[in-house]
């Protein structure tokens, strides 16, 4: 558990990949760490005892919203209401942040991929494949194609599988921080742009 002042939570290690070349690339003004908490289950449980961390200031809370994006607000949001800290009633279109009281940190959510719809980081990442990127219906084409017996992926992770068949494609191939890194994947478009405003209002 980091002891920073300033701390965002997230699911997995793509995640936190994500988020520092993010950073690197446009908040290098703005000073957080990021801890990869291995999956949902933990993060949920962890909120809490991160939110009591003593001289913490501000904490951020980044989930996927998977197939129910409601009932991933419940959660993040019983947990909130433990450390006396209430949540509006649903999703907020840019993310949530929450200015709390009686000595306790600045608090905001972000459900990948944008605060209202089902989905995970991938959906959010495809926002960032340029419009015009000729590669990107081939792989789309490709993982349809798969036979539905021979595919190692469950239904729901099609736009996860097509996101990395797309960047295997690249000229070095890999993650998809380092395609943000590498300017493979475009950081212009709104969505990307309301996620870096609610980082930095977070921890301005």
């Amino acid at each position: 558990m980091s002891s920073g002042p300033k701390i965002l939570l997230v699911e997995g290690e793509d995640d936190k990949h994500v988020v520092q070349h993010l950073q690197m690339l446009h908040l290098s003004h703005v000073t957080f760490d990021v801890e990869d908490k291995h999956g949902v289950d933990k993060l949920i449980k962890a909120i809490v005892p991160e939110i009591m961390v003593s001289g913490r200031v501000a904490i951020g809370i980044l989930a996927d919203a998977n197939g129910d994006p409601k009932g991933r607000w419940k959660d993040v949001s019983d947990q909130l209401r433990r450390a006396d800290i209430e949540t509006p009633a649903a999703p907020v279109r840019g993310g949530a942040i929450i200015d709390s009281s009686g000595g306790l940190p600045r608090v905001g959510i972000w459900l990948m991929p944008d605060n209202r719809s089902t989905g995970e980081l991938e959906d959010f990442i495809k926002h960032m494949v340029p419009s015009a990127d000729p590669v990107w219906p081939l792989a789309e084409k490709y993982i349809l194609s798969i036979p539905p017996g021979a595919r190692r992926f469950a239904s729901g992770k099609t736009r996860k599988a097509e996101i990395h068949a797309w960047l295997a494609a690249r000229e070095r191939p890999g993650r998809m921080g380092a395609a943000i890194r590498r300017g493979d994947l475009r950081t212009g478009g709104a969505l990307c742009a309301d996620f870096l405003k609610w980082i930095g209002d977070l921890f301005k």
